[in-house]
């Protein structure tokens, strides 16, 4: 599988769009819900929201942990000495720790300002993670 990526010119840059694409699922669906969490579109009921929302966040995760792997696979001693790539992979389990503390806590029922600084915190380090995605090429 691994070799087939490279026998094509397109399989490795599609692969990328692939991930690209379930992170903006992840990013797109975190922060609508968090929108909604901050009063934005109050007149929408936050767990249906939350449910359809979450789904698709698991959905890109999937995407995204599915063709990490592949890529990663193509060259992992590079990404292993790439301090942006252990930077990129310690900021994601940083994210899955918040998700497990917020949903832990049933932040979505509390709707506090903790809930509220857990939001953001992952918006941040999603970003981050993103940014993090796009040096790793450059460094």
């Amino acid at each position: 599988m691994l070799v087939a990526l490279g026998a094509h010119p397109w399989a490795y840059p599609m692969l990328e769009v692939v991930h690209v694409i379930g992170v903006a699922l992840i990013l797109g669906n975190l922060v609508l819900l968090e929108l909604r969490v901050f009063g934005w579109a109050s007149a929408l009921p936050i767990e249906p929201l939350a449910r359809l929302s979450l789904g698709l966040v698991g959905l890109g995760f999937g995407l995204a942990v599915v063709t990490g792997l592949l890529m990663f696979g193509t060259q992992p001693g590079e990404l292993l000495a790439n301090r942006v790539f252990t930077v990129k992979m310690a900021l994601i389990m940083l994210a899955g720790c918040n998700a497990g503390w917020f949903h832990a806590r049933r932040s979505l029922q509390l709707h506090d300002t903790t809930a509220r600084v857990s939001m953001l915190l992952s918006t941040m380090i999603w970003i981050l993670v993103i940014t993090c995605g796009r040096w790793i090429a450059y460094v």
